[in-house]
């Protein structure tokens, strides 16, 4: 059968279109949407809300954060608590990177039973804190020091003082840290989580540092930051 070149030369460019295509995210990654959604409705509430006004002062100098929307007791990991979160991080003034995943859990807590926490904002003050948490599975109370604050409490009734802290973390449910410390909980990057939303090959440093991958979805939280 003979072809004629306008055929020959669809057919060439649809073959040529099939590897960009493949490596594709797809847009409506509902699963991971979901969280990056719930993300954004976090930081508004925890930022930009009255519970929290040393949040909102320490956003300008913030050199990341991470956002765990949900975080329960008996959860994935280790049936103590656990959530997963996004992170992003600051790459100039107002300039957000993109979210890349994380799952946070712990083994020992001392949580009360059927207790949970919902809306956990950690602000990354330092390099150093940021540093930690990029490599790898990062430890509370082993890479950087973490203060929390619970929900009214402010800075100057936290459990432990913010001066010097790498990483201030803010939750709306003081109940559950009532007696309780983030010493032994952990966060972990993951990859897999980012390889379905951005495409594959996204890891983390690919995406809130070098800035490699990008999501129309997460858009709306990267303007939402660029606030600060």
């Amino acid at each position: 059968m003979k072809l004629d070149r306008r055929t020959v030369l669809a057919g060439t460019a649809a073959a040529l279109a099939l590897p960009v295509l493949a490596t594709r995210p797809a847009r409506a990654d509902a699963k991971r949407q979901s969280l990056v959604d719930s993300s954004l409705q976090t930081a508004q509430k925890v930022l930009g809300g009255k519970d929290f006004p040393d949040a909102t002062r320490m956003m300008p100098n913030a050199k990341g954060v991470l956002i765990v929307p949900e975080l329960v007791q008996g959860g994935f990991i280790l049936g103590a608590a656990g959530g997963r979160g996004t992170l992003m991080a600051r790459n100039g003034e107002r300039d957000w990177s993109p979210p890349a995943f994380y799952g946070m859990g712990s083994g020992s807590v001392g949580l009360q039973a059927g207790a949970k926490v919902s809306e956990v904002v950690f602000i990354i003050r330092t390099e150093k804190g940021l540093n930690a948490i990029l490599n790898n599975k990062f430890k509370f109370g082993a890479e950087a020091g973490v203060t929390l604050v619970g929900v009214g409490i402010g800075l100057e009734g936290a459990s432990t003082t913010a001066v010097g802290a790498d990483i201030v973390a803010f939750s709306n449910s003081a109940g559950l840290f009532a007696g309780a410390s983030l010493e032994g909980s952990y966060l972990d990057p993951d990859h897999d989580w980012d390889a379905l939303y951005y495409g594959p090959g996204a890891t983390t440093r690919a995406i809130v540092i070098e800035r490699r991958y990008t999501n129309p979805g997460a858009e709306p939280i990267r303007q939402y930051l660029a606030r600060w």
